[in-house]
C-alpha cells in the first residue's frame, strides 16, 4: 500500500517523517552582498517571523507610549500583582477591606497616586468631542515623580488569583527600573516594554517554527491582531499567556497538521509551554495538553535512525516525556487553582456596590450541576445579546478607554485572514491524524466552554440574566489552532489565473492589511483619548 503524502510531498505515516519543504527553492544560486544577507536571514527565520518583529515591535512600542498610564485592561491591578511578584510575593496575600474579603499588596505611594488619578480619569470621561484625557500635564507631573520608599496597600483581588509565571517579564522590568532609578512614568513604561519583549521573543519562535510553510501567514495574522499587540504594549498577564498559546498552537500545527518533525529547541519549547501555559490562565489548560497528540516520532528526541523497513524505533522514555510534562502541567494547574480558590469570594467587589456579595462561585457551580438547562438558557441569552460585541472585541476594545477599533481595522484584519486562510496548505494525513484532529476540535470547543463557565462562576452575580465578563480577547489564544482545524477539512484555496497559489502576493497583502489595521486603530484611539 502506498504511503499517504501531504500537499508538500511529505510522508504522513508515523514511521517516516518528511523534512520541511521551503517556499524558496534550495537550488537557487546563492546571492552576494546585502540582498544575499537578507535572503539568508529570511530563509533562516521565515518571512512571517521577520514581518512580525517589525509590525509587533513598532506598534507595540506605539501602544505603550500612546496608552495613558494604567489605562490598559485591568492595568492597575495587573501592575499591582506584577510589583508584588517582583518583590517575592508569589502567593495571594489577603488584606483587610471593610467591604468584604480582599487580596492585594503594597506599591509605592507615588505609583499609587498615578494609579488613583488614572482610575478617576477614565471613570469620569467627558462628552465628545472633548478628549478622554482631561489634563495630559497631570500624567507628566505624576509620572515624573520619584518612586517613593513609602508604600501603600492596594486592592487587586482579580489578579491575585494569577500565578507569578505570566508576570515574570513585568517583574523583571520593575526590578530594572528600580536598579536604574527610574521615575514613576519610566517605571510603568519599562514594565510595559519588558512584557512586549517577551511577546516578541516567544511569538517569533512560534512563527519561525512554521518557516517554509504558507500557514505561517495565518499565524502572523493572529499574532498581530490589534488587541494582541495592544495588550503586549501594556502591563497584563495576557501578554505571556497569548504568546505561549500561539507557541503551543504553532508547534501542534507543525507536528500534527503539517506532519513535520520538531527540532530539538522546538521540542523543548513545546514541552515547556505544556507545563507553563496551564498556570498562566486556567481556561487554556486543555490547549496546553494537546501537545500529547503530536506523534512521538515527530518530536526532536535524540538521534533518529531508520530500521530496515524504513520505520523509526521509539524508545519508551520518548513516549513518556510528553505525557509526563502534560501531567506536571495539570498538577501545577490543580495546585494553583486550590491556592487561588479563596480569592473568588472577593470578586464581587469589582461590580457595582449593589452587587457586592452576589458573586458566589459555590452557588453558581451548584446551580450548573442541579439545573444545567437553566445554565444553557443563560448561555443562549448571552450569545443573543452580546455576540456582536464579542466579535468587535476580538479585533480590539482597547483597554479601559473602551475604544472599539474602527471598521477599517476589522475589514483589513478580515482581508488578512481571508488571504492567509485561502493560501494555507491543504492538511491531509493518515487516519490516526484525522482522529487527532477531531480531538483538537473537541478540545477547542471545551476551551470555549471553559471561558463561559469560568466567568459564570467567578464574575457573574447569582441569578444574573447573562454570563457577564466575557470579552472577545479571550478567544485570541484559541484562534490559530481552531482555524487550522477548519483548514484540515476545508479544501478550498485561492489560486491565480495560472492555477498557482499566489504565495508572494498573499504575503504582501497580509502584511499591508495588518499594517493598515493597526494604523487605523492607533489613529482612532489617539484621537478619542488624547484629542
Amino acid at each position: 500500500m502506498a504511503t499517504p503524502v501531504n500537499e508538500n510531498g511529505g510522508a504522513e505515516s508515523e514511521g517516516r517523517i518528511a523534512p520541511p519543504q521551503r517556499i524558496e527553492p534550495v537550488t537557487q544560486a546563492p546571492r552576494s552582498g546585502l540582498r544575499g544577507l537578507i535572503s539568508r536571514i529570511e530563509r533562516s527565520c521565515g518571512a512571517a517571523a521577520l514581518v512580525f518583529l517589525l509590525l509587533a515591535g513598532v506598534f507595540g512600542v506605539v501602544w505603550s507610549v500612546v496608552t495613558p498610564a494604567f489605562w490598559g485592561h485591568d492595568e492597575i491591578t495587573q501592575f499591582g500583582r506584577a510589583y508584588q511578584v517582583a518583590h517575592g510575593g508569589y502567593l495571594p496575600q489577603k488584606i483587610h477591606d471593610d467591604r468584604g474579603p480582599a487580596w492585594g499588596g503594597n506599591v509605592p505611594v507615588s505609583i499609587d497616586a498615578l494609579m488613583n488619578y488614572a482610575f478617576n480619569d477614565y471613570q469620569d470621561t467627558p462628552d465628545e468631542p472633548d478628549p478622554m484625557v482631561k489634563d495630559p500635564a497631570a500624567y507628566d507631573r505624576l509620572g515624573g515623580a520619584a518612586v517613593s520608599d513609602q508604600t501603600k496597600q492596594v486592592w487587586f483581588t482579580n489578579t491575585a488569583a494569577y500565578s507569578p509565571i505570566p508576570y515574570v517579564p513585568a517583574a523583571v522590568g520593575i526590578r530594572i527600573a528600580e536598579a536604574t532609578g527610574a521615575d514613576v512614568g519610566d517605571t510603568v513604561e519599562m514594565t510595559r516594554l519588558a512584557g512586549l519583549l517577551a511577546y516578541l521573543l516567544i511569538v517569533f519562535c512560534a512563527l519561525r517554527s512554521l518557516r517554509g510553510h504558507r500557514v505561517q501567514w495565518l499565524a502572523l495574522t493572529v499574532s498581530v491582531l490589534p488587541i494582541a499587540v495592544f495588550q503586549a504594549g501594556t502591563v497584563t498577564a495576557d501578554t505571556v499567556t497569548n504568546a505561549l498559546a500561539i507557541l503551543v498552537s504553532a508547534l501542534i500545527v507543525k507536528g500534527l497538521f503539517l506532519g513535520q518533525r520538531l527540532t530539538r529547541p522546538e521540542t523543548v519549547a513545546a514541552l515547556a509551554a505544556t507545563v507553563l501555559l496551564p498556570v498562566c490562565k486556567p481556561t487554556y489548560v486543555l490547549l496546553a495538553m494537546l501537545t500529547v497528540l503530536i506523534p512521538v516520532r515527530r518530536f526532536g528526541f535524540g538521534r533518529h535512525r531508520l530500521l530496515a523497513d524504513g520505520s523509526e524505533p521509539v524508545a519508551g522514555w520518548q513516549r513518556v516525556i510528553p505525557w509526563a510534562c502534560a501531567a506536571v502541567g495539570a498538577i501545577a494547574f490543580a495546585a494553583w487553582m486550590k491556592i487561588a480558590a479563596p480569592t473568588g469570594d472577593g470578586m464581587s467587589l469589582m461590580r457595582p456596590q449593589k452587587q457586592w456579595g452576589t458573586v458566589r462561585p459555590g452557588d453558581q457551580l451548584h446551580g450548573i450541576l442541579s439545573d444545567p438547562i437553566h445554565f444553557l438558557r443563560v448561555f443562549g441569552d448571552s450569545i443573543a445579546r452580546r455576540d456582536q460585541h464579542w466579535f468587535t472585541q476580538f479585533f480590539g476594545e482597547l483597554g479601559f478607554s473602551y475604544v472599539d477599533v474602527p471598521a477599517l481595522t476589522i475589514l483589513a484584519s478580515l482581508l488578512a485572514f481571508a488571504m492567509s486562510i485561502g493560501t494555507a496548505e491543504r492538511f491531509t494525513g493518515a487516519a490516526a491524524d484525522r482522529l487527532r484532529t477531531w480531538l483538537v476540535l473537541l478540545t477547542m470547543l471545551a476551551s470555549v466552554a471553559m471561558i463561559y463557565v469560568t466567568l459564570y462562576m467567578s464574575f457573574t452575580p447569582v441569578g444574573y440574566f447573562i454570563i457577564d465578563g466575557v470579552q472577545g480577547r479571550y478567544f485570541v489564544p484559541l484562534a490559530l489552532l481552531t482555524l487550522c482545524v477548519l483548514l484540515r477539512w476545508m479544501p478550498l484555496r485561492l489560486t491565480g489565473i495560472d492555477g498557482r497559489i499566489p504565495v508572494r502576493g498573499a504575503a504582501i497583502t497580509v502584511t499591508i492589511a495588518t499594517t493598515v489595521a493597526m494604523i487605523a486603530a492607533v489613529v482612532k484611539y489617539t484621537t478619542i483619548v488624547w484629542g
